[in-house]
């Protein structure tokens, strides 16, 4: 047995504190005994599925409004990632409880972005024998089950409709430091509430006019316990259930009841939602007290979300970005969207080891940005295709070309390895003839200290090619150089018995001008210049990077005739690059940069 690379070992899952949690219900059979309280046939009960089979369920729940990004990629990889571990299923489900926000198109953008990440909401049956189960939910299946609950609420006395103006409602709810003042409607009869609750179900009042409230302590000190709101009315059309309703769940009533119905065992979500979960657990209590749900019911657990420098994950702040055109969409490469990380060339499984080194803890922090692509690259240097490529060139011209080999149309076939350390990969063809594009900045006429590269004078050899020597450079009319002047040194090529004959400082990667391929080139670099741009409420936009895309005319070997879109490739000396998974195509050639060989921040 072969020991793992360090790669290896750094991928495997670390022990945190969640995993201590699932191994010790595990470990006492929490779950064991589940079984559903609502009726077989209806559709709360059809969606929790086979509840015997999963040793425990977690569930991720995104709202279609809007795309996922840098963040929801840790609760992606942790929710599937721990339910795969122990043997579990793990639910997405939409909590499509807003309708005037959510959209088809972010469901199906939802559903694209898990899939890439590497996950699959099927699950096996017996064993495989008996094929697959879906496990893909919409809060929207459970509206007349939640209705149901929220009318047992009224009738046991806790809840009430409450029909102050939201601005009274506000001002009645206090803050940390004054206790909220009770509601005048929170003394009506339970008739009274269910007959005003059936008003609002029944479309008989208007948007804003009334809301359903818990009754609990309006002088909590934790204000989500302040008699939160249950349904409000929203006359708008829902892209699933369509006009069947014209009241709709909040989101924390809604969501601890659709884990409940799931059979969920571990509801894990981030720090944000710490204060909320007294009322997940209130709200579950006297649900199964009332007999509308069973226990063991779910337990919510809250880690620390992935806050990564350099980028915002707010949706509000992604959306004005895109409709301000500061970028070129949702999938604009420079966005932390994972469209726009997945177009910029980012792997999934560099993405999956960003969110496994970030660990799992109740502690907040920041991961540097450049832990992704330090990610990335140990992701692609193993498996990347290498290639060469100029990004900003400048026509080579080897005067003594013609001379050397008896034409100047000659040219000399030259080869390298697909990738150093897999032979198997083959070997990628290209050709050195008379002229050559470089980059510009491996000139210089009057050399800096420690500069190794063509300057009049000096030697280089050409990588996989021949050793040169400087002899000048040409100039346009307005003093810029428009060509670099050189010699071939007889009997270099590399490969021959000739090639140490000569010992150079220097090796630079070049493309035949005969046999390159024109391309575009997309340098993007970091979308802002500040490692938190928003912080402490400055404007964000006030720290947008200038440089943030650039764009060039560049060339490419020969061997990239055939690059695929999404194909990626180590560009020798500049870095990650990938054939863009939209613009690209054979006759126009579109390459985005992911990262360089090495951090440059």
């Amino acid at each position: 047995m072969t020991s793992p690379t360090a790669h290896e070992a750094d991928a495997r899952p670390s022990s945190n504190f969640l995993r201590q949690i699932v191994e010790r219900d595990l470990a006492d059979g929490t779950y064991a005994q589940r079984h559903f309280a609502g009726t077989p046939g209806d559709a709360a009960h059809h969606a929790a599925g086979p509840l015997d089979v999963a040793k425990i369920r977690t569930r991720f729940p995104p709202e279609p409004n809007g795309y996922l990004h840098i963040g929801h990629a840790k609760s992606i990889t942790l929710n599937f990632g721990l339910a795969a571990e122990y043997g579990g299923v793990c639910h997405l489900r939409f909590d499509d409880t807003n309708p005037e926000k959510e959209e088809q198109e972010y469901v199906e953008a939802i559903l694209d972005a898990v899939r890439w990440l590497g996950f699959d909401w099927q699950s096996q049956v017996n064993g495989g024998d008996g094929g697959t189960t879906s496990h893909l939910y919409h809060a929207s299946h459970y509206f007349d089950f939640m209705y149901r609950a929220a009318e047992a609420l009224i009738e046991a006395g806790h809840a009430y409709v409450d029909e102050q103006t939201p601005e009274q409602m506000r001002a009645h709810r206090g803050d940390f430091s004054h206790a909220g003042t009770d509601s005048p409607f929170r003394s009506r009869t339970c008739a009274e509430n269910l007959a005003r609750f059936r008003a609002m179900r029944g479309g008989e009042l208007p948007d804003g006019a009334a809301v359903l409230r818990a009754k609990l302590d309006m002088a909590s000190p934790n204000i989500n316990l302040r008699d939160p709101a249950l349904y409000r009315i929203k006359h708008a059309e829902h892209h699933n259930t369509g006009n069947t309703w014209c009241i709709y769940p909040m989101y924390a009533f809604a969501h601890p009841i659709e884990d409940a119905l799931e059979g969920i065992t571990h509801s894990i979500c981030t720090l944000e939602f710490e204060d909320q979960r007294p009322w997940y657990d209130w709200l579950l209590d006297t649900l199964c007290t009332l007999g509308l749900l069973a226990q063991p019911r779910p337990h919510q657990y809250e880690f620390a979300r992935l806050n990564v420098t350099y980028v915002i994950t707010s949706k509000r702040k992604l959306r004005q970005l895109v409709d301000e055109r500061i970028v070129d969409g949702w999938d604009d490469p420079r966005m932390p969207t994972l469209v726009g990380l997945r177009r910029r060339g980012y792997t999934p499984e560099a993405v999956r080891l960003l969110c496994e080194r970030a660990g799992t803890s109740k502690a907040g922090g920041w991961t540097d940005y450049a832990s992704l692509d330090i990610a990335l690259r140990d992701d692609l240097e193993g498996k990347a295709p290498r290639a060469m490529a100029v990004i900003n060139p400048v026509k080579l011209k080897l005067t003594n070309w013609a001379e050397l080999f008896g034409s100047a149309d000659f040219t000399e076939p030259c080869h390298a390895p697909a990738h150093p350390q897999r032979p198997e990969l083959g070997a990628r063809a290209f050709s050195l003839g008379k002229q050559a594009w470089i980059e510009r900045d491996d000139f210089a006429e009057v050399p800096a200290k420690g500069f190794f590269r063509l300057f009049p004078g000096n030697r280089v050899r050409l990588k996989y090619g021949m050793v040169i020597e400087c002899t000048g450079c040409e100039k346009d009319a307005d003093g810029n150089i428009s060509a670099v002047l050189a010699t071939v040194v007889p009997d270099t090529k590399s490969g021959t018995p000739g090639a140490d004959a000569v010992k150079v400082k220097g090796t630079i990667t070049w493309v035949g001008v005969h046999d390159a391929l024109p391309a575009e080139l997309r340098l993007f670099d970091r979308l802002f210049t500040e490692a938190q741009p928003d912080a402490g409420g400055k404007d964000f936009l006030a720290s947008l990077n200038p440089n943030s895309k650039k764009v060039t005319a560049g060339f490419v070997e020969p061997s990239l005739a055939n690059a695929q879109p999404d194909d990626k490739f180590q560009f020798e000396r500049h870095g990650y690059f990938v054939a863009d998974r939209i613009d690209h195509t054979a006759g126009k050639p579109v390459f985005n940069r992911i990262a360089g060989l090495k951090d440059s921040k």
